[in-house]
């Protein structure tokens, strides 16, 4: 029997702005996440023996201690000495190296899961930080809804949360590394740059369209280099009624911003056929 079963949320991101590249080797960024209802199911199971077992069917997701959920159970048995195995099956939904932080959805999902099966009452804040050491965006997976984060993307800013806006997702059907996109970003090169406060006002009136007309993300021009046919399904997200059309993270996956799920649905019969992953989603 499962002990314990938690689902979680993609994230998109509405901008992403890189501010210059850190001493540590990191880039410092800003950036507007916003989860969507889009979601991996995790559930967790306790072992008589002490060990870490990872289950998922999902193509490409690591069964070992490279999987971030892996990671996450590591550090938390370490952390607390916690003497038990643990069992965790993931039913992945969200694409994996999507761009949409599905990897970090896993492993948020599991530092959340083990601090209520053995009770250890660590609040978000103390889970926020556990989940800065497995990656960038594992707090923001942990906290969800709308924010800004700085930083290196652990340091979150809530914003009031943005509701009923229809997301299609289309995810080509290769992988884009984050690191090397990071690596080919020249931080002096950039010519445009999010208006971040300009969106923070638009979220907080609730102003979709506006939102919709000031994503941005700087990592476009990297990704779309590598990827010249990104572009194109950006393109034809517009021209097919989106309001608005973004890279999410690093890429490869492009979303369009649409005023009602019909527009969303008759837009996604073009991407349909190419291989592509097409999701029409909405933000939660």
């Amino acid at each position: 029997m499962h002990i314990f079963e938690i689902d979680v949320k993609a994230k998109i991101n509405l901008t992403l702005d890189v501010l210059y590249k850190r001493q540590d080797g990191y880039h410092e960024v800003e950036m507007i996440m916003q989860t969507i209802s889009l979601s991996d199911r995790v559930s967790m199971r306790l072992l008589p023996k002490k060990e870490i077992r990872i289950l998922c069917e999902a193509p490409g997701v690591p069964l070992n201690e490279e999987n971030t959920a892996y990671k996450a159970a590591k550090l938390m048995m370490d952390k607390f000495n916690l003497d038990a195995g643990l069992e965790i099956e993931i039913k992945k939904n969200i694409p994996v190296a999507a761009g949409l932080a599905g990897g970090s959805a896993d492993a948020a999902a599991v530092l959340m899961g083990i601090n209520e099966i053995f009770d250890l009452k660590k609040d978000l804040g103390q889970l926020i930080k556990l989940g800065k050491i497995i990656g960038a965006d594992v707090p923001f997976s942990i906290m969800g809804g709308t924010a800004v984060a700085r930083g290196i993307g652990e340091k979150l800013e809530p914003l009031p949360g943005l509701k009923d806006i229809v997301v299609l997702l289309v995810k080509p059907p290769y992988f884009v590394s984050t690191k090397e996109v990071y690596s080919r970003l020249n931080v002096g090169n950039i010519i445009k740059r999010p208006d971040t406060i300009g969106i923070i006002d638009k979220i907080k009136r609730a102003d979709v369209r506006g939102i919709a007309e000031g994503l941005c993300n700087v990592l476009e021009e990297v990704t779309f280099k590598m990827h010249p046919e990104l572009f194109g399904i950006k393109e034809a997200m517009k021209e097919r009624g989106a309001l608005g059309s973004l890279m999410s993270g690093s890429g490869p996956t492009i979303y369009g911003i649409f005023e009602s799920l019909k527009d969303a649905q008759k837009a996604a019969e073009k991407f349909n056929g190419y291989k592509n992953t097409v999701i029409i989603t909405e933000v939660n």
